[in-house]
Protein backbone atom coordinates (compact mmCIF):
# COMPACT_ATOMS: atom_id res chain seq x y z
CA UNK A 1 0.00 0.00 0.00
CA UNK A 2 1.64 3.76 -1.00
CA UNK A 3 1.64 5.67 1.81
CA UNK A 4 0.28 9.24 0.93
CA UNK A 5 3.49 11.54 0.01
CA UNK A 6 2.54 13.98 3.00
CA UNK A 7 2.11 11.11 5.59
CA UNK A 8 5.57 9.93 4.88
CA UNK A 9 6.90 13.24 5.39
CA UNK A 10 4.63 13.72 8.76
CA UNK A 11 5.55 10.25 10.27
CA UNK A 12 9.46 10.35 11.14
CA UNK A 13 9.30 13.21 12.60
CA UNK A 14 5.69 11.52 14.77
CA UNK A 15 7.56 9.19 15.69
CA UNK A 16 10.73 11.27 17.06
CA UNK A 17 7.94 13.68 18.75
CA UNK A 18 5.96 11.49 20.25
CA UNK A 19 8.39 8.60 21.43
CA UNK A 20 9.83 11.62 23.18
CA UNK A 21 6.51 12.71 24.95
CA UNK A 22 6.17 9.37 26.25
CA UNK A 23 9.75 9.36 27.99
CA UNK A 24 7.92 11.97 29.90
CA UNK A 25 6.24 9.34 32.05
CA UNK A 26 9.41 7.34 32.64
CA UNK A 27 11.48 8.70 34.91
CA UNK A 28 15.39 8.02 34.22
CA UNK A 29 14.70 6.33 31.03
CA UNK A 30 16.12 8.91 29.00
CA UNK A 31 18.61 7.29 27.61
CA UNK A 32 16.96 4.47 26.25
CA UNK A 33 13.67 6.73 25.06
CA UNK A 34 16.44 8.58 23.45
CA UNK A 35 17.71 5.02 21.93
CA UNK A 36 14.93 3.93 20.49
CA UNK A 37 13.53 7.43 18.38
CA UNK A 38 17.05 7.30 17.31
CA UNK A 39 16.40 4.04 15.56
CA UNK A 40 12.98 4.05 14.58
CA UNK A 41 13.26 7.28 13.18
CA UNK A 42 15.93 6.30 10.71
CA UNK A 43 13.92 3.03 9.86
CA UNK A 44 11.07 5.36 8.80
CA UNK A 45 13.61 7.77 7.27
CA UNK A 46 14.68 4.49 4.94
CA UNK A 47 11.37 3.01 3.99
CA UNK A 48 9.80 5.96 3.41
CA UNK A 49 12.43 7.67 1.47
CA UNK A 50 10.85 6.91 -1.92
CA UNK A 51 8.14 9.13 -1.56
CA UNK A 52 10.86 11.97 -0.83
CA UNK A 53 11.80 14.40 -3.53
CA UNK A 54 15.13 13.95 -4.74
CA UNK A 55 17.34 15.61 -2.36
CA UNK A 56 20.11 17.75 -4.31
CA UNK A 57 23.41 18.24 -2.53
CA UNK A 58 24.39 21.27 -4.69
CA UNK A 59 25.83 23.75 -2.50
CA UNK A 60 26.67 21.39 -0.15
CA UNK A 61 30.49 23.36 0.54
CA UNK A 62 27.60 26.62 1.95
CA UNK A 63 26.32 24.19 3.86
CA UNK A 64 29.73 23.31 5.80
CA UNK A 65 30.15 26.95 6.43
CA UNK A 66 26.49 27.77 7.32
CA UNK A 67 27.31 25.01 9.71
CA UNK A 68 30.07 26.07 11.36
CA UNK A 69 28.75 29.61 11.63
CA UNK A 70 25.83 28.10 13.24
CA UNK A 71 27.54 26.65 15.90
CA UNK A 72 28.88 29.66 16.97
CA UNK A 73 25.31 31.41 16.62
CA UNK A 74 23.63 28.94 19.04
CA UNK A 75 26.31 28.35 21.24
CA UNK A 76 27.21 32.12 21.62
CA UNK A 77 23.72 33.54 21.76
CA UNK A 78 21.79 30.88 24.28
CA UNK A 79 25.20 31.51 26.72
CA UNK A 80 24.30 35.23 26.43
CA UNK A 81 20.76 34.82 26.73
CA UNK A 82 21.62 32.12 30.24
CA UNK A 83 23.29 35.45 31.28
CA UNK A 84 21.41 38.51 30.72
CA UNK A 85 17.62 36.66 31.11
CA UNK A 86 18.06 33.93 33.52
CA UNK A 87 14.77 34.19 34.51
CA UNK A 88 13.93 33.41 30.74
CA UNK A 89 16.54 31.22 29.32
CA UNK A 90 18.14 29.27 32.16
CA UNK A 91 19.53 26.36 31.73
CA UNK A 92 17.98 22.84 33.28
CA UNK A 93 19.00 22.45 35.95
CA UNK A 94 19.67 18.67 35.92
CA UNK A 95 20.29 17.43 32.75
CA UNK A 96 21.39 14.06 31.39
CA UNK A 97 24.69 13.21 32.61
CA UNK A 98 25.74 10.29 30.34
CA UNK A 99 29.35 9.95 32.25
CA UNK A 100 27.51 9.95 35.75
CA UNK A 101 24.48 7.10 34.51
CA UNK A 102 26.63 4.62 33.24
CA UNK A 103 28.72 2.59 34.53
CA UNK A 104 30.13 0.26 32.13
CA UNK A 105 32.21 2.04 29.25
CA UNK A 106 30.54 -0.25 26.57
CA UNK A 107 27.41 1.15 27.10
CA UNK A 108 28.41 4.89 28.16
CA UNK A 109 30.51 5.40 24.81
CA UNK A 110 27.95 2.94 22.65
CA UNK A 111 25.18 5.80 24.10
CA UNK A 112 27.33 8.74 22.93
CA UNK A 113 27.99 7.17 19.51
CA UNK A 114 24.03 6.59 19.18
CA UNK A 115 23.79 10.04 20.43
CA UNK A 116 25.94 11.90 17.87
CA UNK A 117 24.98 9.79 15.31
CA UNK A 118 21.31 10.62 15.70
CA UNK A 119 22.08 14.28 16.28
CA UNK A 120 24.16 14.86 13.54
CA UNK A 121 22.59 12.24 10.23
CA UNK A 122 19.29 11.05 11.51
CA UNK A 123 17.66 14.58 13.16
CA UNK A 124 19.44 16.55 10.44
CA UNK A 125 17.59 14.83 7.45
CA UNK A 126 14.33 14.05 9.32
CA UNK A 127 13.60 18.10 10.14
CA UNK A 128 14.81 19.13 7.10
CA UNK A 129 12.79 17.22 5.23
CA UNK A 130 10.03 18.09 7.64
CA UNK A 131 10.49 21.75 7.41
CA UNK A 132 11.76 22.93 4.48
CA UNK A 133 10.41 20.56 2.14
CA UNK A 134 6.98 19.50 3.51
CA UNK A 135 6.43 22.40 5.88
CA UNK A 136 7.86 25.58 3.70
CA UNK A 137 6.02 24.31 0.53
CA UNK A 138 3.19 23.67 2.19
CA UNK A 139 2.69 27.09 2.88
CA UNK A 140 3.30 28.35 -0.44
CA UNK A 141 0.66 25.52 -1.58
CA UNK A 142 -1.25 24.53 0.77
CA UNK A 143 -3.38 21.98 -1.18
CA UNK A 144 -0.81 20.16 -2.67
CA UNK A 145 2.47 20.54 -1.68
CA UNK A 146 4.35 19.95 -4.41
CA UNK A 147 3.27 22.13 -6.94
CA UNK A 148 6.00 24.68 -4.89
CA UNK A 149 9.47 24.96 -5.69
CA UNK A 150 11.98 23.75 -3.15
CA UNK A 151 13.28 26.91 -1.40
CA UNK A 152 10.70 29.09 -3.54
CA UNK A 153 10.70 32.31 -1.43
CA UNK A 154 8.16 33.92 0.66
CA UNK A 155 8.04 35.96 3.74
CA UNK A 156 5.10 33.57 4.99
CA UNK A 157 7.26 30.04 5.26
CA UNK A 158 10.48 32.30 5.88
CA UNK A 159 8.97 32.93 9.49
CA UNK A 160 6.74 30.76 9.95
CA UNK A 161 8.69 27.81 9.63
CA UNK A 162 11.36 29.69 12.22
CA UNK A 163 8.78 29.99 14.69
CA UNK A 164 7.27 26.38 14.03
CA UNK A 165 11.25 25.29 14.62
CA UNK A 166 11.40 26.74 17.56
CA UNK A 167 8.23 25.16 19.27
CA UNK A 168 9.86 22.33 19.36
CA UNK A 169 13.25 23.45 20.79
CA UNK A 170 12.25 24.36 24.58
CA UNK A 171 14.82 26.77 26.51
CA UNK A 172 16.56 27.55 23.23
CA UNK A 173 13.76 28.81 21.13
CA UNK A 174 14.96 32.26 20.82
CA UNK A 175 18.32 30.94 19.82
CA UNK A 176 16.44 28.43 17.15
CA UNK A 177 14.21 30.90 15.98
CA UNK A 178 17.50 32.97 14.74
CA UNK A 179 19.49 29.71 13.32
CA UNK A 180 16.27 28.72 11.42
CA UNK A 181 16.24 31.97 9.91
CA UNK A 182 20.14 31.41 8.15
CA UNK A 183 19.15 27.98 7.03
CA UNK A 184 15.91 29.61 5.46
CA UNK A 185 18.25 32.09 3.63
CA UNK A 186 20.25 29.20 2.84
CA UNK A 187 17.37 27.66 1.51
CA UNK A 188 15.91 30.11 -0.84
CA UNK A 189 19.57 30.99 -2.51
CA UNK A 190 20.90 26.92 -3.08
CA UNK A 191 17.38 25.40 -4.07
CA UNK A 192 19.00 22.41 -2.24
CA UNK A 193 17.48 20.79 0.48
CA UNK A 194 21.18 18.57 0.64
CA UNK A 195 22.67 21.87 1.86
CA UNK A 196 20.18 22.22 4.44
CA UNK A 197 20.88 19.02 5.78
CA UNK A 198 24.61 19.27 5.91
CA UNK A 199 24.54 22.50 7.60
CA UNK A 200 22.34 20.83 10.22
CA UNK A 201 24.33 17.89 10.61
CA UNK A 202 27.53 20.25 10.95
CA UNK A 203 26.14 22.22 13.43
CA UNK A 204 24.87 19.66 15.65
CA UNK A 205 28.13 17.62 15.22
CA UNK A 206 30.31 20.51 16.40
CA UNK A 207 27.71 21.07 19.02
CA UNK A 208 28.22 17.78 20.12
CA UNK A 209 31.85 18.47 20.45
CA UNK A 210 31.19 21.46 22.51
CA UNK A 211 29.33 19.44 25.07
CA UNK A 212 31.84 16.54 25.03
CA UNK A 213 34.99 18.97 25.40
CA UNK A 214 32.89 21.02 28.28
CA UNK A 215 30.91 18.90 29.73
CA UNK A 216 27.99 21.28 28.94
CA UNK A 217 24.97 18.77 29.53
CA UNK A 218 22.00 21.35 29.21
CA UNK A 219 23.47 22.03 25.35
CA UNK A 220 22.36 18.35 24.97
Amino acid sequence: MKIRDDIAYILPMGIFLGITALGGFWEGGYPWIYVAKAILTAVALIVLWPAFTRIRWNHWWLGVIVGVVGIFQWVGMQLWLQKVLPNWFAPAENPFNPFATFESPVLLYGWICIRILSAAVVVPIMEELFWRDFGWRTILAPNDFKLAGIGEWGWPPFLIIAGMFATVHGNWWATSVVWAMMIGGLLVYTKSIGACIIAHGVTNLLLAVYVLVYRDWAFW
